[in-house]
This record gives structure tokens, sequence and C-alpha cells, in this order.
């Protein structure tokens, strides 16, 4: 009695199930589908056999359903024992035509994937998925025929939003920002966009320099969502970029304050120091411009970032060693005469501060040798420039104050020299050259030789009648 029961359960159980299969409601049968697949998968061969009995094995979304269920679970030879099913089915269904391509494209074979694509178009000419999925197999690869695909698309239904925003990842993913804000403008704004289509088109903005229309985008996206780390740096960069600074300080205390320090990146470290600089808060830029470098020391450029920042705080010591640091990482044929120059200046600015405390008169008597021999060596280097000779001259009156020596005399005369017949259709000159005049009138002051003093005083005037300083310099003298 209890065996014929149990029969008489067991048969009622498959009709039931059979039943179920038959019905259009087939979908909760593929959800159980996938869980077996994972932990029995005799059980979900068995339970697939049985959805597709009868008529069933002509429906074909109900075939295609069983058949992604194998393929997301990675068994793609059962995925495409599927589509067998499915073309036994309908050979013409461009359903299936993208199944297989989606298989194609899990097993790695651009290829054939977009044959499949293809011909998918081919037996629906509107069908959406496919031109998407094929602009995605070439948009890294070919980009071109990724967006001539999706302009097909576009000439059928020319509202797709589909298409704008396809076209947009294309052309950011291959730096042509300008085509990519094009792309997100024309459906970032609408009702349809994302929050990551948001975020997209203002960093294509930002990155294509229209800083203006990129904050604008970002203040919608923090509209939506005030506490969006992405749209908040972003309003950051922009300020900084845009140089207003002021709002930009208040965006970046808001955006720091809201992040975690993990989150954190080497370009909000960067822009943090370079907003910092503009505001001369030098000691609080090297803190955010050293964070960076450590984060990224690839970019060696922010070593003079660094270098200027210490060099605002009069912390010259500091400035020449980041400087040095970042000219020792430069290959040789890029370390040019301007950086010689540079290094010079700092030594110059070192032994001209007016800092008594921090700056004892032997550490500046020092800089100042520094600074002639790296002047000395720019002045080899290039020959033909009056700079280095001009800034020796400069250092070393600075080592003679009371221009008793004259150490600055033979740079200034030479550099007087160089100019005098350029300064004649360039008088760009002229400054350069009334001060090399006004040290050697000065000179010849006070070693009391006052005709030569007196050439040179009215040498000033030829140039600057109105020169305040050789008039009375030679009133001084009659």
């Amino acid at each position: 009695m209890m065996k014929r029961l149990n029969l008489f359960l067991l048969g009622a159980c498959v009709a039931a199930s059979s039943l179920y299969a038959q019905s259009d409601d087939w979908k909760a049968g593929v959800e159980k589908v996938k869980d077996l697949i994972k932990t029995n998968p005799e059980m979900a061969e068995e339970q697939a056999d049985d959805l597709l009995k009868g008529k069933n094995k002509k429906n074909v979304d109900l075939v295609l359903a069983i058949g992604r269920a194998y393929m997301e679970a990675g068994q793609l030879e059962q995925a495409e024992d599927y589509v067998k099913i499915a073309k036994k089915a309908d050979s013409k269904s461009a359903a299936v035509s993208i199944f297989e391509g989606d298989i194609a494209v899990a097993r790695k074979d651009p290829g054939t994937a977009s044959q499949r694509y293809e011909e998918a178009i081919y037996f629906d000419p509107n069908c959406k998925e496919a031109y998407l999925k094929y602009a995605d197999i070439y948009k890294a690869a070919n980009p071109g025929l990724a967006t001539s695909k999706l302009e097909e698309l576009r000439a059928i239904d020319p509202q797709a939003v589909e298409v704008d925003r396809k076209l947009a990842e294309i052309y950011y993913s291959a730096n042509e920002f300008d085509k990519a804000a094009d792309a997100y403008s024309r459906f970032a704004e609408g009702d349809k966009a994302t929050e990551k289509d948001l975020v997209n088109y203002s960093f294509a903005l930002f990155l294509n320099h229209d800083f203006e229309k990129s904050l604008a985008v970002a203040n919608l996206g923090l509209q939506k969502n005030p506490q969006h780390a992405v749209f908040n740096r972003l309003r950051m960069y922009n300020f900084i970029d845009l140089k207003r600074y002021d709002e930009a300080k208040q965006a970046a205390d808001s955006f720091f304050a809201a992040c975690k320090t993990e989150d954190l990146t080497y370009l909000d470290y960067l822009y943090h120091g370079t907003l910092l600089d503009a505001l001369k808060d030098y000691n609080n830029a090297v803190i955010s411009l050293e964070k960076a470098y450590e984060m990224n020391k690839d970019r060696t450029e922010v070593l003079r970032q660094i270098s200027s920042s210490y060099e605002g705080a009069e912390k010259y010591e500091e400035a020449i060693d980041a400087f040095n640091k970042y000219v020792a990482t430069l290959p040789e044929e890029q370390k040019t005469p301007d950086l010689t120059f540079e290094v010079g200046r700092l030594y110059y600015a070192e032994g001209t501060t007016a800092d008594s405390v921090n700056y004892t008169p032997e550490m500046k008597k020092e800089a100042l040798l520094q600074a002639d021999s790296a002047f000395a060596k720019l002045a080899e280097l290039v020959p033909d420039n009056y700079l280095g000779n001009f800034w020796r001259a400069r250092t070393n009156s600075a080592l003679d104050p009371e221009t008793t020596e004259g150490l600055a005399k033979p740079y200034y005369e030479q550099v007087a020299a160089m100019l005098e017949e350029k300064a004649k259709t360039e008088p760009r000159y002229n400054r350069t050259i009334i001060e090399c005049y006004r040290y050697l009138g000065y000179y010849y002051l006070v070693t009391e030789d006052y005709e030569k003093s007196k050439e040179y005083w009215n040498k000033i005037l030829t140039i600057d009648p109105e020169d305040a300083i050789a008039t009375k310099a030679l009133e001084g003298i009659k």
C-alpha cells in the first residue's frame, strides 16, 4: 500500500512539473536551474530537460534563458548545446545569434562574436542590442569601426540614448574628450542620465579644459548627491584651474573633510598643494605636494613644485635640496642651461635674504659663492647669452655691498658690451644696460674717478632722460 502511494506521489510531481514547464510562466523554473547548476548539476540538467518538454522546445526565449544560466556559470559547452536547440526552433532568430556572440565573447573570440552580432543585424536590422554589442567588441581595438556601427543605429533610431552613451564611452576611452563631451551633451543632463554619465561628462569637459562647463555639470551631480566624492573632487579641480582660489579653498575643505584618507589620490594632493601655493600658504602646500610625490614618484616634476613652495616659505636650503633632487631624476639630454640658472637663482635668494635668524652671515656668503659658481657655469654653457654674466654681476655685487672691491665690475662691463648694440634696435635691453651703467657709475664715484663716473650717469640719461638716480648723482658730482 505504502509503495503504491509513493509511486502515485512521484507520478503526481512529474506531472505537475511538466504542466508547469508547458505554461507561460517558466521564469521561476529557470531560476531553479540557475541555483541547481551550482549545487547539483545533474538535477539542473533534469530540471532543464523537464522545462523543455513538449512545445516548450520551440520556446526560443526559454531555451536561451536556460543557455544563459549555463553561460553565466562558466559552462560554455553546455550553453552551446542550447544554441543548437534554439537554432532548431528558429534558425533566423537575432536573439540566438546574439547569444552565440556572447558565448564567443566569453571565449575571448572577438572575431566570431562580431560575426554573430552582424548576423543578428542581418536577421533584424532594428536589433539595438546587436549594434551596441558589436561596438563593444571594437571600441578599444578599432574605435572607428565601433562608432561607424553606432551611427548606423542612430540612423535607424535618432532618439536612442544608448547610442550617444556608447559613443561617449568610446571617445572617452580613446582620449577624444571633445567628442566624448559632445556625445554626453546630447543626453547627460536629461532624465535618462545616470550618475556615472554625469561623472564621465564632467570629467570629459574637465580634460578638454572646459572648466566652467565641467563645474556646472559637477554641481548638477551634487544637487542629486551632495556627498559624492568624485563630483566634489571635480568641483575643487575646476575652481583651481579657473583660478577662483577662495571658492576652491572652500571646495577643497569640504572634499578632504568628506573623504577617507585611503580614497585620496595623487592628483588630489597635487591640486591641493597647487591651491595652497597660490594662496601663499607655502608650508601646507609643501605637505600636500610631498604626499603627492610619495604616491607617484614617477611624476618627478612635483619635486620642482615642492622646491618652489619651499622658496615661497623662504626655506632656501630645502628648496635647493628639492630642486637638486628633481634635476637628478632627469636624463642628461634634459639637463638644460635653464636648470643651472634656477639653481643659481635659489642660492642667490638665500644669499640675499633679509632673514637674519635662520641664515647667518656665513651661510649667506656661502650661498652667494655657490650662486656665483652656478652662474659662471651658465656663462660657459651659453656664452652668447648675457644672463650668466649678468647674474654673476648681481651676485658679486651682493658679496661686495660697499662696492669697495669692484667684484661685480668685470661682469657688468661684459654685459654692457654684449647688449649696447642690440639695445639700439631692441629697447627691452635698456633696463639691463641701465643697471650695468648704474653700478659702474657708482663704482667710479666710490673710487673718486669722477669723470668716468659722470660718463656712465650721462649714458643712463641718454637712454632715459627722466632717470632720477642718474640726475641726482650728477648733481652731487658737480
